[in-house]
């Protein structure tokens, strides 16, 4: 390209050309990073230049009327073909090819805003042209979005304000709290004075206050993470207060690097000045630290082995800033900022907070199987991935045919000079487009390439010097860029022209380029781990295919099953867990132990030390009169494990029949309706039976979790023979948030979402349970429990399923959430709620709250609760709704004492 044109006038000349070149894009059509689907328009620089089709710029009403924004499938439908002028018609400023010409729908819009965004510098086109009604508007409006946002998260801290027992806490840790709001609000308030400071220190500014705060500006990596952190670390604190100074420290980690100034780097990702400020909570530690007590249900106090050292929590900043960063090359744009954030946080605390044998559990397989794959099969899953992304075309093919002799007919008559004289065909039959994804060899046009490789000069019949002296001539004149003689025009004595009939025969086969096409523009560079392949044979290369998910599927065997301390998932779960059991004979005891041919086959073997026997119930238990009918029915009558057997059966059943209505609604219904299928099945498997054993409820969901991420990492590897049928599988139900990146979140979302309100709840519950089954028994039940369930799977699936149907009233601030979707949401909520109380009191279980509130109070607290999380649904932009409104609604409800 020559130097005196910029990007947008060579791209203008590109549109001059001759030859469309549909797989060539534009620069200024060139995809932007793959986290999100972004319009850009062309640029118009000069002021003449014609406008765009008035038809074109029109705001496309989206075609589904969801009630959460999550579900909306503009992603998935095709959109509208653009309206194309006429072949003579067309001007500079129309798109050939690309992803720019469709306008999005306000679903992608609403995506586009979803990308955080901490820059408050103004943007280069601001000052150059007046902002518009329409900008005001829309600017108006996200100012109202966000501080109804802000004003629900104070609302939620103004709730959990409201616990006693979280006030005493408060007041015992009223320092390291004012340390972490005042850090957070002074380098809030110091950033526009850095901004204002650095315009003017750098710049010439036009303004007397050079800040513009975006449209797209998301402040939920700035409140999510730490507001989330903190309300539930206090709640958390109540029956163990070590789990609030390292969550302390953890909200500080969380706030944006770009907030902080940055002094100088300690590492990848770590500033020295951040990581100081994550340190001040601990120089207000008292010198000598109290044991950590907590008081049981029976009065007597004990100690809490759940603490974090003094060292481990001064080293929380570097290891939260690198498993984000550790996170963020895993899930690449799956995951949003503040998605990252919390994870990293959650899985800190999971790591160092971890008692009950159920979260030691759930430790062991992500932290210790999932280290362990990852530092073992990194490599060949890279290499596998690689090895997919090569075409089969371009594999090395084996020469088994013989190369056919060329007859005197063909020498006369060459078959691709036939097709090029009748059909207009190119001579050159390799040069394809699908041939040029990546490096393959260019012909170049212009006179430069055809200088560098040389004449080709058409021998004839009656060939002379004359002849050669013509072509030389006529090639040296194109490149000193003056135009040939015509022996026509020009009245001097010339050679005479060629002639017409002669029989054609190239002196030697023409050299193409491997970085250009034959049109002259640069083919695309194939990356060098891809290259790597390129001498394999298609049958090296499945070969290798299976050498590599042979690997992979020996090392996650090894990962569970190594009997080596810290290393293999079975040996941390037997010393951890279970007190030294053997995993697998504790298994088979916790599922069949009630079995009584199996209690005599344990028995007469003597495997009593491998296979551990549920003990029978006392004479006090069956005499206990505090004892509710479905517990008496569990332990007298059944048996635990029978029960067990009756849960497992019962969400097998379940989940057959909700995979046939999935499936034979397939061809009928959209692909959203299908997707609340799964929501529904969580609420019939989870709802009625988490009461009954909240234990086995949690460690179900734990070992679902780590399947999911399991099969998910195949599925992403590529490799055989599980890859290709889990994406046949999951390719009919994904939506906008899973085309973002690698990994398909939707149900793993979901079944966090389920899962974590339950997870919490057992983490601030007292246990029970004697020999084997120590610390798997509650002798007490909250409806916080199931309060993930209820917002996934009731008001999740009623908002999108009413939304889209009768959703005619948007929200002020527009997208795609509607105010019919968010009645629906906290109408599901409140009834889910309702539901849950009554079955507590059915079934007879102890509440955790003490003071047992009317229904009349209680309908008040679960109205407030169900209003929230739909308030938080609905203006909810910087993170999944499927995870961070089960939390809020679990905080709520367990506040409020519901």
């Amino acid at each position: 390209m020559p130097e005196h044109l910029d990007l947008s006038e060579h791209d203008a000349l590109r549109l001059l050309s001759r030859s469309p070149h549909p797989y060539h894009r534009q620069n200024s059509e060139l995809l932007e990073p793959s986290d999100r689907l972004a319009y850009r328009p062309l640029r118009r620089d000069r002021p003449d230049a014609p406008s765009v089709t008035p038809g074109a710029s029109r705001e496309v009403t989206p075609s589904s009327d969801s009630g959460t924004e999550a579900d909306d499938e503009h992603f998935l439908k095709g959109l509208p073909a653009p309206r194309r002028l006429r072949k003579g018609l067309r001007g500079r400023n129309e798109v050939l090819s690309g992803n720019s010409t469709p306008i999005p729908s306000p679903a992608l819009l609403e995506e586009e805003s979803r990308r955080p965004s901490y820059n408050l510098k103004p943007d280069a086109h601001l000052g150059k042209r007046p902002r518009s009604p329409a900008d005001r508007v829309r600017r108006r409006k996200e100012i109202i979005r966000r501080s109804i946002e802000l004003l629900i998260i104070g609302f939620l801290g103004l709730v959990v304000h409201t616990n006693k027992p979280v006030q005493s806490i408060l007041h015992r840790r009223n320092r390291e709290i004012c340390i972490w709001i005042g850090a957070s609000a002074l380098l809030v308030l110091l950033y526009p004075l850095r901004l204002v400071t650095w315009a003017y220190w750098y710049r010439t500014p036009s303004k007397k206050i050079p800040i513009s705060i975006p449209t797209s500006f998301d402040p939920a990596p700035l409140v999510y993470p730490p507001a989330i952190t903190i309300s539930v670390s206090l709640l958390l604190a109540v029956d163990n207060e070590a789990v609030l100074l390292p969550n302390i420290i953890l909200a500080i980690c969380s706030l944006p690097p770009s907030l902080v100034p940055a002094v100088s780097s300690v590492g990848p990702a770590c500033d020295s000045l951040h990581w100081a400020l994550s340190c001040v909570p601990l120089l207000l530690q008292e010198a000598s630290r109290k044991p950590n007590i907590i008081r049981t249900d029976a009065g007597e106090m004990r100690s809490f082995p759940a603490a974090v050292s003094l060292e481990t929590m001064t080293l929380l900043y570097p290891l939260h800033r690198n498993l984000c960063s550790v996170l963020h090359t895993l899930t690449t744009t799956s995951l949003l900022t503040a998605e990252l954030q919390l994870l990293s946080i959650s899985l800190i605390n999971l790591l160092f907070l971890s008692s009950s044998p159920q979260a030691v559990i759930l430790k062991s397989m992500i932290w210790v199987g999932g280290l362990d794959i990852l530092v073992s099969c990194s490599q060949v899953i890279i290499w596998g991935i690689s090895l997919a992304r090569v075409p089969k075309w371009r594999f090395k093919r084996t020469s088994t045919l013989s190369k056919p002799t060329s007859t005197f007919f063909s020498n006369i008559m060459p078959w691709r000079r036939v097709r090029h004289d009748l059909f207009h065909a190119p001579i050159d039959s390799s040069s394809c487009s699908s041939c040029e994804a990546f490096d393959d060899l260019e012909d170049s046009d212009g006179p430069a390439s055809m200088s560098a490789r040389g004449s080709k000069r058409v021998r004839t019949m009656f060939d002379g010097g004359d002849a050669i002296g013509i072509e030389e001539k006529s090639l040296s004149t194109w490149n000193s860029g003056q135009k040939a003689p015509s022996n026509v025009s020009d009245g001097k004595a010339g050679p005479a022209p060629l002639r017409r009939h002669t029989l054609p025969s190239i002196d030697k086969v023409p050299h193409k380029s491997h970085t250009h096409t034959p049109s002259g523009r640069r083919k695309r560079t194939a990356s060098y781990s891809v290259r790597a392949f390129f001498s394999l044979t298609q049958e090296q290369a499945v070969f290798r295919k299976w050498i590599y998910a042979v690997y992979i599927y020996i090392c996650i065997v090894g990962a569970i099953f190594l009997p080596l301390p810290y290393i293999g998932v079975k040996k941390v779960v037997a010393d951890e867990a279970l007190h030294g059991h053997e995993p697998i004979g504790w298994a088979l005891g916790y599922l069949f132990g009630d079995l009584p041919r199996f209690r005599l086959e344990v028995v007469s073997h003597n495997l009593e030390r491998w296979i551990c026997l549920p003990a029978r119930p006392f004479d006090e238990f069956r005499e206990s009169c505090s004892v509710g009918w479905v517990d008496r029915l569990r332990h007298l009558y059944f048996g635990e494990a029978n029960t067990r057997l009756i849960l497992s059966a019962y969400f097998l059943f379940v989940i057959v029949i909700g995979l046939i209505v999935v499936f034979r609604l397939s061809p009928i219904y959209e692909v959203d309706t299908r997707r609340k299928v799964f929501h529904f099945m969580m609420v019939a498997m989870f709802l009625p039976s988490t009461y009954i054993d909240p234990t086995f409820a949690a460690l179900a969901l734990s070992i679902v979790l780590a399947v999911f991420l399991l099969l998910d990492l195949l599925r992403a590897s590529q490799l055989p023979p599980l890859s290709k049928p889990l994406a046949s599988f999951l390719a009919p139900y994904v939506d906008g948030r899973d085309l973002r990146g690698p990994v398909v979140i939707s149900h793993i979302f979901l079944l966090i979402g389920c899962a974590i309100p339950l997870w919490l709840s057992l983490g601030s519950l007292p246990r029970s349970g004697t020999g084997c089954l120590e610390g798997w028994e509650l002798p007490t039940r909250e409806v916080s429990m199931v309060s993930g369930v209820v917002c996934v799977g009731l008001g999740d699936a009623a908002a999108s399923l009413i939304g889209r149907r009768y959703g005619q009233r948007k929200w002020l601030w527009g997208g795609g959430k509607s105010l019919e979707g968010s009645v629906a949401f906290a109408l599901a909520v409140f009834v889910g709620l309702v539901v849950a109380r009554s079955w507590l009191g059915v079934g007879g279980w102890p509440s955790a709250n003490s003071g047992s509130d009317t229904w009349i109070l209680a309908v008040e607290k679960m109205g407030v609760c169900a209003t929230t999380a739909s308030l938080t649904e609905a203006v909810l932009t910087g993170g999944n709704d499927n995870v961070i409104v089960p939390v809020v609604l679990w905080t709520c409800v367990k506040s409020l004492a519901v």
